[in-house]
């Protein structure tokens, strides 16, 4: 079960928050704050694994908690939850490492969104054994990203990049880099610059095998799951 606690001035706001969260499997309220004060008070006599904190609270803002919540709380989730749409608090509350940051109001099917998405993460973390790159990739979302030039590194063209995509998407059991290069006419060494490109972000995986000449090469595959182009 995990314990959520929540900081608002706003009662009729924290009850609405409160209600969402209770309808929500495998996640339960433990306490409620409507100032700085009491929300350091809650998080130094409960065990709480996720709090939702405002930023205009009457004595200090949420922001300012940050640090000391940080310091004392290390492992504690926060999501931010604030009307303000001031790009400074986003900047500061990214620094202090939040989950998430939602503007008011919040409707049920973003929170419960956002709660899911909250949840998946939690369980990635206590079914993983070790750090793998598919961790990697599903804890910060990199299959998900689109490609676009203006997120490329030099050397990279979007173009070239999408038909190399294109064309690993139509040989299922992986291509050589020579092969790719062959197909594409470009270079071996293009070839392998985007390949190996790809692995880097996730979108293909590369195994050793062994030629016909007994010298083993590097084929590549499409991961099972594939990035939104």
């Amino acid at each position: 079960m995990i314990r959520v606690a929540i900081a608002e001035d706003d009662f009729r706001v924290a009850k609405i928050h409160e209600a969402y969260i209770e309808k929500i499997e495998g996640m339960c309220v433990i306490g409620s704050a409507i100032n700085a004060v009491e929300t350091l008070d809650l998080l130094n006599k409960q065990s709480v694994d996720l709090l939702l904190l405002d930023i205009y609270m009457p004595d200090r803002l949420g922001t300012e908690l940050l640090w000391e919540i940080r310091e004392y709380h290390p492992g504690l989730d926060i999501i931010m939850i604030t009307a303000s749409t001031d790009k400074e608090f986003l900047e500061k509350s990214l620094g202090y490492g939040v989950f998430h940051y939602l503007i008011k109001p919040v409707d049920l099917q973003k929170f419960n969104q956002t709660m899911d998405q909250y949840k998946k993460k939690k369980q990635l973390f206590q079914e993983a054994k070790e750090v793998n790159q598919n961790l990697l990739e599903s804890i910060f979302g990199m299959n998900q990203t689109k490609i676009s030039q203006g997120n490329l590194p030099s050397g990279i063209d979007s173009v070239t990049l999408r038909k190399v995509m294109d064309l690993l998407q139509s040989f299922p059991n992986g291509m050589t880099s020579e092969k790719v290069g062959e197909k594409m006419g470009a270079s071996r060494t293009t070839a392998r610059r985007y390949l190996e490109y790809l692995v880097g972000t996730g979108y293909l995986k590369a195994e050793s095998v062994y030629g016909i000449v007994g010298r083993p090469e590097r084929r590549y595959y499409l991961q099972e799951r594939k990035t939104n182009i």
